[in-house]
């Protein structure tokens, strides 16, 4: 007998994968309207307050002044208060995941439905979590520094890429615990590497794709396939060292994004193809990779599109929709879990073939 999953805890911890996105959506907005150090504070516990008063907004406004962002290009009152809003709101979705955390786990545990392996796990995943908003934190105080106008790639690029490890982890676990016998899939075991090569490329392009937002590349090279005229773009490697190029020179990040990029899609795309023709027995498995290939070439228009406009508004799409094609990619390669190696014909059959 196949043991039984629980579904309540699964959902849980899908719930949480769900959350990680929404963390992607609020902070690639913060992102993108340029208010990643508006909020100058750091209060855990007591800073799901805005503030009520006069005095408490002149307080944050003064904390924001002293960034060299707000001294590069001085804003007023009410146009701090549009930058706080969204930082606000973001800060109080990750304190909300941590309660969507934390009452579900205490009762999981009071009716013992976590097994010991799974609670040290999904405590883990709090560590993390708890983890990546220290790290967040240490990135905004960033902005008191000279000259820093924006958080550097150094610090935002794994902050993104730590919270997709965390996202991943969540989705894998969650499926895992709703299911954990998997079901058996014919044949297929030969797919498995396609999956898996498919949830890599997604994951390391999209951190030279963050790479492009923090260091604002958008705004050169509109053109594609060609880089303004170029295959290979003048300067790539202007920078020394020779790795700043990857964090300080745009010709370099876009060059690789762009690179990656096209390489992941023909990958994934693949895979896609090769899950449907195998899969065509499995409805589920089917739509797993339906969804994938819909979801991949919706990325690869959305890059080339964001390339040729400069538009960050579109980049911002093109993120949330790499999120969305990173889960199908996790869920496609989850669904091979039971994948099984083809048969082998018996030696009569294959002579009487």
């Amino acid at each position: 007998m196949k043991p039984a999953g629980d579904k309540a805890v699964g959902n849980w911890l899908l719930l949480l994968a769900f959350m990680v996105f929404g963390m992607v959506v609020g902070g690639g907005h913060v992102r993108t309207i340029g208010a990643g150090f508006a909020i100058q504070t750091w209060q855990p516990l007591t800073g799901f307050i805005p503030p009520l008063n006069a005095a408490a907004w002149n307080h944050m406004f003064a904390l924001y002044q002293q960034t060299a962002q707000f001294q590069a290009q001085p804003v007023t009152l009410e146009k701090f208060k549009a930058l706080f809003w969204p930082m606000f709101w973001d800060r109080n979705w990750g304190r909300l995941m941590a309660l969507v955390f934390l009452v579900p786990f205490v009762v999981f545990v009071w009716q013992r439905r976590l097994p010991r392996r799974l609670m040290v796990l999904v405590l883990a995943i709090f560590a993390a979590g708890g983890a990546q908003a220290v790290f967040g934190w240490y990135m905004v105080r960033t902005g008191l520094a000279p000259g820093m106008v924006m958080p550097s790639p150094l610090w935002a690029a794994p902050h993104f890429l730590s919270a997709m490890l965390i996202f991943i982890w969540l989705l894998w676990t969650g499926l895992s615990v709703k299911r954990p016998a998997p079901p058996v899939v014919e044949g297929l075991s030969w797919l498995r590497p396609w999956a898996l090569a498919s949830v890599l490329l997604v994951f390391v392009t999209m951190g030279f794709g963050a790479l492009v937002a923090t260091t604002n590349a958008i705004t050169m090279f509109h053109s594609f396939p060609l880089m303004d005229g170029h295959l290979v773009p003048p300067g790539l490697f202007a920078l020394h060292p020779a790795w700043t190029n990857f964090i300080a020179n745009k010709a370099t990040v876009q060059f690789f994004h762009r690179g990656l990029a096209t390489i992941t899609f023909l990958t994934v795309l693949t895979t896609a193809v090769l899950g449907l023709r195998g899969g065509e027995k499995y409805p589920g498995l089917r739509d797993n990779f339906l969804l994938l290939a819909g979801l991949v070439a919706l990325q690869y228009v959305l890059g080339m599109a964001t390339a040729v406009l400069g538009a960050a508004g579109l980049g911002y799409v093109h993120e949330l929709n790499a999120v969305l094609l990173l889960a199908a990619a996790v869920c496609a390669l989850h669904g091979l879990r039971g994948a099984t190696p083809r048969r082998m014909l018996a030696p009569e059959l294959a002579a009487a073939e």
